[in-house]
């Protein structure tokens, strides 16, 4: 019964990711066709202990991939493209089994434990909201995260359909921290966030080298190779971009996926 429950509520958030349209949501999706709720006005979800839902934390597999929920959210941060899903799921069950409400302040992750709460800030704009994450998804077009409607307007990107975010989870000790040092719920954007897809990652220079140079005969655009150090090792990093938008990222991606390549579509 668990895992017939779990494939429902994947079923949802996965349709939610396919087929977009224009606006970025799946093609008969979109936000309420009667406002009867002021979205710019739906309260941040506050943070409290629950424990694990019976449904949605086991491996799972979608589009022959398998995926494995993590058990621990703790120092959750990560960058990348949101995503949203509205009207046509509203009120369908999520992979929690808690009934998907459009107006509330949710969303959905691949891999982190249900439920759990993040901050959820647009790297453009500086505009943040929390929420609770109890659904699994997205699943396709490289998003990190699918949000709920009233998440989406009030970050901005409802009508944009996708946004550049950073995800990090937070917990009651944590927003009782943020109040009492008095952090800011909006702050200013130090740089402009940028778009690149990332093709590799070797330990031998020369190796990064050789797919950079194979990359450049393909017109993606600027090809880059980044150095960081991973655990006191060398890795470099082959990257196309930056990449001026998500449209043109997702057809970048789709043209490397169909050469045979396994692109990664990174946000810094």
């Amino acid at each position: 019964m668990r895992r017939a429950i779990l494939v429902v509520g994947l079923s949802f958030t996965l349709c939610a990711c396919g087929g977009l349209s224009r606006g970025g949501y799946y093609k008969h999706d979109g936000p309420p066709r009667y406002q009867r709720v002021n979205v710019s006005r739906v309260p941040d979800a506050v943070p409290r202990y629950e424990r694990l839902s019976d449904t949605g934390n086991d491996p799972y597999t979608v589009n022959g991939k398998t995926y494995h929920p993590v058990k621990t959210s703790h120092g959750y941060r990560e960058r990348g493209v949101a995503s949203w899903y509205g009207r046509m799921f509203h009120g369908r069950r999520t992979s929690s089994g808690e009934p998907y409400d459009m107006y509330a302040m949710t969303a959905a992750h691949r891999t982190l434990p249900l439920p759990c709460y993040a901050r959820v800030r647009n790297l453009r704009n500086g505009k943040q909201v929390v929420l609770k994450i109890n659904d699994r998804g997205p699943f396709l077009h490289n998003r990190l995260i699918d949000l709920s409607y009233a998440a989406a307007y009030r970050l901005g990107i409802a009508d944009t359909g996708t946004g550049l975010v950073e995800v990090v989870v937070v917990g009651p000790d944590t927003m009782l921290a943020d109040k009492q040092i008095a952090v800011p719920v909006t702050s200013a954007i130090p740089r402009p966030p940028s778009i690149y897809i990332q093709v590799g990652a070797f330990s031998e220079i020369d190796n990064a080298e050789r797919m950079r140079r194979q990359l450049y005969g393909h017109t993606y655009g600027p090809v880059i190779t980044q150095h960081a150090r991973v655990d006191g090792g060398d890795l470099h990093r082959v990257r196309v971009g930056p990449i001026a938008t998500v449209d043109e990222a997702d057809k970048i991606v789709q043209r490397m996926q169909g050469q045979g390549y396994l692109p990664r579509l990174i946000v810094e």
